[in-house]
């Protein structure tokens, strides 16, 4: 994923918290917010995984995961909407032993979520 599509200023992650839309499952929450100064551009991602969910190595393992299932998930997304996903515990012990589909189909269904209720 280019960082372009990747939220990193703690401002931009603010304004999603803030002013975006909540969406829950079981592992994930995604935090969605239309952005209004830039309604063209190519959704952007920001990940927010705790320590709670283990040591550096399997957090940012976790996240590589995360970002190549927003890469794969993308073309479908809306133009001008930042996204911001948090992980909850258990998702890396669940990964691990289901496998990335599986947290693709997790993914995709945070994002079918957030998309029913045209936010």
């Amino acid at each position: 994923m280019s960082r372009r599509h990747r939220l990193s200023r703690s401002r931009d992650f603010d304004a999603v918290y803030r002013r975006g839309r909540s969406f829950s499952t079981r592992f994930l929450v995604l935090y969605a917010f239309p952005r209004e100064d830039d309604r063209e551009g190519g959704p952007r991602l920001g990940l927010a995984v705790s320590r709670k969910l283990g040591g550096a190595v399997e957090r940012n393992r976790l996240k590589r995961r995360l970002r190549a299932v927003f890469e794969e998930l993308r073309e479908g997304l809306p133009a001008g909407h930042d996204y911001v996903l948090v992980a909850r515990p258990g998702l890396a012990e669940a990964v691990e032993s289901r496998g990335f589909p599986w947290l693709t189909e997790r993914v995709a269904d945070v994002f079918r979520l957030s998309a029913g209720t045209g936010s």
